[in-house]
């Protein structure tokens, strides 16, 4: 599933490339007829993510709520420009990772999983074609004069007033992209403490902190040293505050690198591979049976909330 520096991501390419511009929208796979028929001919006022969630105003007061989900993710053609630093952009050729996800293009569930092309069509004659053929099932495609934007999959997609969105963000708790970092601090330390549900589960709560996934979880337990499975009111308000100063750094570096990197002090060849390769970039998830990066004592795999949990039964105490 995306994660919170994902959607992000994505938001800042619509803030650069659609905003401001006129959007023809579509629904090549029709189930999103309606809602495009509001949005197209409108111009794109403002788009940002909140956690999971992405938001784009258009004139008129109308929004556009996507969230990707486990299967969603937007793929972009035609003149994409970023703000960003995206992977690869610095003096090096733009990486693409062994899941197919280049960041800058293809944002979300892995390119492979989600596109397939005609036996006799080529991915270079798309690219050719303007606008290109939708490929797969689009559920909406944004389109100006020089860019395209195809989201295909997610669990959420429909058109919102004010109010609507209010309510979404309402039940929302800190993304530190969006919050004073005290004021998050805070919350985040409230709605973890009041609460006797395990850690691991808390961290997935987006109503109390936003954005974080199964891979961010994993991780953020792991370099805070926490029991996945220790209650939320037994947990240290100092630990909490040195998770939240984690979570700040991380999502920082997911934004600008494009990848979910939770090892620290990568260099050379390592920072390549963990570039290119998830196994690489990450202490704990993916890796049950393997040995403990740090202590070497086999990587625990078990399923919290029908999701799987990578932990060191070890380091974490």
């Amino acid at each position: 599933m995306p994660e919170g520096h994902s959607v992000h991501r994505i938001a800042r390419q619509f803030q650069t490339n659609f905003v401001g511009q006129i959007c023809e929208a579509s629904s090549p796979q029709g189930r999103f007829s309606d809602g495009a028929a509001v949005l197209t001919g409108r111009v794109m006022d403002e788009c940002f993510a909140v956690g999971k969630h992405m938001f784009a105003r258009f004139e008129g007061d109308f929004w556009l709520r996507v969230h990707l989900g486990i299967y969603g993710a937007w793929d972009f053609t035609g003149q994409v420009h970023s703000t960003l630093g995206q992977t690869g952009e610095y003096s090096r050729p733009t990486v693409e990772d062994s899941r197919g996800e280049n960041s800058l293009t293809s944002i979300g569930a892995p390119r492979l999983a989600r596109v397939r092309m005609a036996e006799q069509e080529s991915e270079s004659d798309v690219a050719d074609q303007w606008p290109p053929e939708p490929v797969g099932a689009v559920r909406l495609r944004l389109l100006t004069a020089t860019t395209c934007g195809d989201l295909r999959g997610p669990t959420a997609c429909e058109v919102l007033e004010q109010s609507g969105v209010n309510k979404v963000l309402d039940r929302l708790g800190p993304d530190p992209l969006i919050v004073d970092y005290d004021d998050g601090e805070r919350a985040f330390i409230e709605k973890v403490q009041r609460r006797a549900t395990p850690i691991g589960q808390l961290l997935m709560d987006q109503s109390v902190v936003a954005g974080i996934g199964n891979i961010y979880r994993a991780e953020m337990l792991y370099r805070a040293g926490l029991d996945p499975y220790t209650p939320g009111k037994l947990v240290t308000t100092d630990t909490l505050r040195e998770m939240w100063a984690d979570w700040w750094k991380l999502l920082r570096i997911g934004v600008e690198v494009g990848q979910m990197m939770t090892i620290d002090g990568l260099e050379g060849e390592a920072y390549e591979r963990a570039l290119r390769h998830r196994e690489d970039r990450h202490w704990v998830y993916g890796r049950a049976g393997e040995p403990c990066r740090t202590c070497g004592t086999p990587i625990m795999l078990a399923e919290m909330q029908n999701r799987k949990l990578y932990w060191c039964p070890s380091c974490q105490k």
